[in-house]
């Protein structure tokens, strides 16, 4: 097992943007430094001490990953915060979407991949030894931009309203699907503008995954993957490009993951669920979702959870992975992977509840830790 050496109170809660400078401000702390950091919780105040573990110079150790956008914020808040546990591993992820990281760790330039999306048979053939990590879960959600509706309750879509939207089945706001699902909402007659990413993204595949599962027409014609051919809409690059199209027209509406659209205050749809109560995404709800599905994982540790029967669940929620090989040839940073994924699991899961991300259920977690267990090093142990 792999101890950290840091003991968390509470997690201190940046912005996205107050969270960028400091990772472009900020060195890593000097072996043995101490560190505290104050938030507010309810208005009162908590601090966290922080202090280093001797070890290598600070950032000798290069750990580079590439992949999926949908956990960037946490997995960026991770890589600050273990700086302060172990400062002789510097973390340079790239935020490029799960088709990106799926591409660059099968063709091993980089350490680690991170993905949303399941990998099919044909991708895991080409990767031989490649194993998924789930980390977290989250959620994926609607957010709109519909001038009308500013300062009203939010809107609410079902299902069969949701992937008729993005078929291109309905076109105006105030269509008779709409307004049944928002008795009282003020819904124009206005054309519905459909944006999607445009890139590889497992946010696209947790999105495409539920669709595929609540729609026929949608699953035969359309189908779940990172990247798929759309049948209308606008495309934008990453969460950034969705919001960004969304917010920049009137009568728009995309998706995004949770945490991205609570950090920029976008409008969120509320949705029907399959037990047909109308929920609002959060943790609470999202771990509803992993719950409806059980604790175990299949033997690739990874399964899709959207679409969930329970009363109080979330309907567009997944995992979302890591992705390394079982057998490494860099033993020194096989060390330190692994011991990076054990701190984030355990003293990093408060982190990721502070950003609406679901930390993972504890039968989960210890399948996480024997499969750690079980990593080698050019076929032999690591130390």
């Amino acid at each position: 097992m792999y101890r950290s050496a840091r003991k968390i109170h509470a997690g201190p809660t940046l912005t996205l943007v107050g969270l960028a400078a400091v990772l472009l401000a900020a060195c890593s702390p000097a072996a043995g430094a101490t560190v505290e950091i104050t938030r507010m919780v309810e208005g009162t105040p908590q601090t966290v001490v922080i202090t280093a573990t001797p070890g290598a110079a600070a950032g000798s150790i290069a750990m580079n990953g590439a992949g999926a956008t949908f956990p960037f914020p946490l997995y960026s808040r991770w890589f600050y915060e273990y700086a302060f546990v172990d400062s002789s591993v510097k973390f340079n992820y790239q935020s490029i979407g799960s088709g990106g990281g799926i591409k660059q760790i099968t063709e091993q330039t980089v350490d680690f991949g991170a993905s949303d999306a399941i990998l099919n048979s044909d991708q895991f053939a080409a990767a031989p030894g490649i194993q998924m990590l789930p980390t977290v879960a989250g959620a994926d959600v609607p957010t709109y931009n519909v001038s009308e509706l500013k300062d009203q309750a939010p809107l609410v879509l079902n299902a069969e309203a949701l992937a008729a939207i993005f078929l291109g089945r309905i076109t105006k706001w105030n269509d008779a699907a709409i307004a049944a699902l928002n008795p009282g909402l003020p819904l124009p007659d206005k054309d519905i503008i459909v944006v999607h990413r445009s890139d590889g993204s497992g946010t696209t595949f947790i999105f495409t995954d539920y669709l595929s599962a609540v729609s026929e027409e949608w699953a035969t014609t359309v189908g779940k993957a990172t990247s798929v051919e759309w049948p209308v809409g606008l495309g934008g690059k990453g969460n950034e490009g969705v919001a960004g199209t969304v917010s920049q027209n009137d009568g728009a509406i995309g998706y995004v993951e949770l945490a991205y659209a609570t950090q920029n205050k976008l409008a969120i749809a509320r949705m029907v669920n399959a037990a047909g109560n109308v929920v609002a995404p959060s943790i609470e709800t999202t771990q509803n979702a992993m719950a409806d599905f059980g604790g175990d994982m299949p033997d690739i540790l990874a399964r899709s959870i959207v679409n969930a029967p329970g009363n109080n669940s979330w309907p567009i929620a997944g995992y979302t992975y890591l992705l390394v090989y079982m057998d490494q040839t860099d033993c020194t940073k096989a060390a330190k992977l692994q011991a990076f994924i054990h701190w984030a699991l355990t003293d990093g899961s408060p982190f990721a509840q502070d950003l609406q991300y679901v930390p993972l259920p504890e039968a989960v977690r210890d399948q996480v830790f024997a499969r750690l267990d079980q990593m080698t090093c050019n076929g032999g142990p690591i130390s």
